[in-house]
C-alpha cells in the first residue's frame, strides 16, 4: 500500500494529471473547516460508481434528518470532480492517503459520529483507528467472493479488518453465509442499493414530451426495432455496425462511454453515411440515417426507454457498464463476456431477461431473439428489478431508526 501512494506521488510530481489533482484535493483536506465541525456522519466511496449506490441513503437521510451533518469523501479525482457540488452533504473532500498517522489525524479532525463506507472500501488504517475510538462503522451494498484475499491462508489479517465494522450490509445470501463461515457475525442481507438509485433515476428521468428528446423521438419515429446502446466502446460498435448493416429495418441508438473528439471521430468513420449526431439533428435530414450517436452528457438514462432492446458495453473490456440502467424501463439486455463480477448481470440472465454474446454470431442471435420477443423478455428485466428494490430502507432502518 505503501509502495501504491509513492507512486501516485511521484506521477504527480511528473505531471501526471489524475495523480496531481489527487495529491493537491488530499493536502486541501487538512484546511477544509467544513471538516473540523465535530459529530457528521461520514460517508466514504471510492469514485462515482460507489457514489451512486450511497446516494439514495445520503438522500433518504437529508430528507427525514436534516439537521445531521454530512461528509461525503471520495478516494478517485472522478469522483470527486464530478460530485465535489453535491448539495446534500455538508463536505465533500478527497480522504487522504491510507496511513496510520494520516488516519489518526484525519479521524481526529473529524470526529465523526459514525462511518459508512460502500462496497469494497476497506483501508486498514482507517477501519482500526475507529474501532479503537469506538466509532460505529458500516459497510454497505457489500459483496463477497469466495476468491477475495479474506478467505485464503494469506488473508487473515483482511479477514481481521471484517471485525472491525459495526455491521456489513450484503448484497446477497452467499455473501453473508461466506462470512458467518469464516466467522464474521455482524451481517445482514439488505441487497444493493443502486436498484434503487435506477428507481430515483427512472423517475426524475425526463418525460417524453421534454424538448431535449424530440430529436430522438423524430429519429425513431416509425421504426419498430431499436436498439439503444449504452456505454460503448470500439469492439462494441464493431459488432453493432454490422447488425446495422445487415439488418436495414433496424435503427441504433449509440451512447458511447466516451464523447471526446478522438471517439466521435472513430465512430463517424465506422458508421460513415448511415450516422447523424444528436447535438446536429434535423427531421429532414433524418430520413435516411439509420444510426444516432447521442454526443452530449446525461441522457443515457433517459433514452433507454425508446428502445425495444439494449445493449450495454464494456464486457470485451475489464467489465460491462451499468445493465439495470437499462432493465429498469423493462426492455430486454445484451452485454459482452466480461459479466461474472456483476451480480445483476447474472440476476438478469436467471430472469431470463438478458443474455451474454462472446462474438458475432451470438450478437446477431441475441439481438433477433429480442427484437422479436422484446415484450415478454423486458417484462421479466422490469420484474427482476422490481424484487431487488429496498436496500436503502433496509439499511436505513437498521442504522438510523
Amino acid at each position: 500500500m505503501f509502495l501504491y501512494f509513492l507512486i501516485i506521488r511521484i506521477a504527480a510530481f511528473f505531471g501526471h494529471a489524475k495523480a496531481r489533482a489527487m495529491v493537491r484535493g488530499q493536502k486541501a483536506t487538512w484546511s477544509d473547516a467544513r471538516l473540523q465541525e465535530k459529530g457528521a456522519i461520514w460517508i466514504h466511496a471510492a469514485s462515482v460508481g460507489e457514489f451512486e449506490q450511497a446516494r439514495p441513503l445520503i438522500e433518504r437521510l437529508r430528507r427525514e434528518q436534516p439537521s445531521r451533518r454530512i461528509v461525503l469523501t471520495f478516494f478517485s479525482p472522478s469522483g470527486y470532480e464530478m460530485r465535489k457540488q453535491y448539495d446534500k452533504v455538508d463536505a465533500v473532500a478527497y480522504l487522504p492517503f491510507a496511513t496510520r498517522r494520516n488516519a489518526r489525524r484525519f479521524i481526529e479532525m473529524l470526529q465523526p459520529a459514525m462511518a459508512i463506507f460502500v462496497k469494497y472500501e476497506f483501508w486498514p488504517p482507517y477501519l482500526k483507528e475507529l474501532k479503537r475510538r469506538g466509532i460505529a462503522t458500516y459497510s454497505i451494498s457489500a459483496i463477497f467472493r469466495p476468491t477475495q484475499r479474506f478467505f485464503h491462508w494469506y488473508g487473515k489479517a483482511s479477514l481481521g479488518l471484517l471485525h472491525c465494522f459495526t455491521h456489513i450490509f450484503v448484497q446477497d445470501e452467499a455473501s453473508r453465509a461466506l462470512l458467518e463461515a469464516h466467522g464474521v457475525k455482524d451481517c445482514s442481507v439488505a441487497g444493493d442499493t443502486r436498484f434503487d438509485r435506477v428507481e430515483q433515476i427512472m423517475e426524475a428521468a425526463p418525460k417524453n414530451d421534454d424538448p431535449r428528446l424530440t430529436p430522438i423521438r423524430q429519429f425513431i419515429e416509425g421504426c419498430e426495432r431499436v436498439i439503444i446502446a449504452g456505454s460503448t466502446w470500439p469492439k462494441d460498435e464493431k459488432l453493432l455496425m454490422r447488425y446495422i448493416e445487415e439488418h436495414e429495418d433496424t435503427k441504433l441508438l449509440l451512447v458511447p462511454h466516451e464523447i471526446g473528439w478522438k471517439r466521435q471521430h472513430y465512430i463517424f468513420n465506422l458508421f460513415q453515411g448511415r450516422l447523424v449526431r444528436y447535438s446536429r439533428a434535423k427531421q429532414k435530414s433524418m430520413m435516411h440515417m439509420r444510426v444516432m450517436v447521442i454526443d452530449t452528457m446525461g441522457l443515457l438514462s433517459s433514452v433507454y426507454r425508446f428502445g425495444q432492446v439494449a445493449y450495454v458495453g464494456g464486457g470485451f473490456g475489464v467489465g460491462i457498464h451499468n445493465t439495470i440502467e437499462a432493465a429498469v424501463y423493462g426492455v430486454p439486455v445484451v452485454f459482452g463476456p466480461n459479466y461474472h463480477h456483476f451480480r445483476e448481470a447474472q440476476g438478469l440472465i436467471d430472469a431470463g431477461a438478458a443474455r451474454s454474446i462472446t462474438d458475432y454470431p451470438s450478437f446477431e442471435a441475441a439481438m433477433d431473439t429480442a427484437l422479436t420477443d422484446y415484450q415478454a423478455i423486458g417484462a421479466k428485466a422490469a420484474e427482476y428489478v422490481a424484487s431487488e428494490i429496498g436496500a436503502t430502507d433496509k439499511i436505513f432502518e437498521k442504522i438510523f431508526s
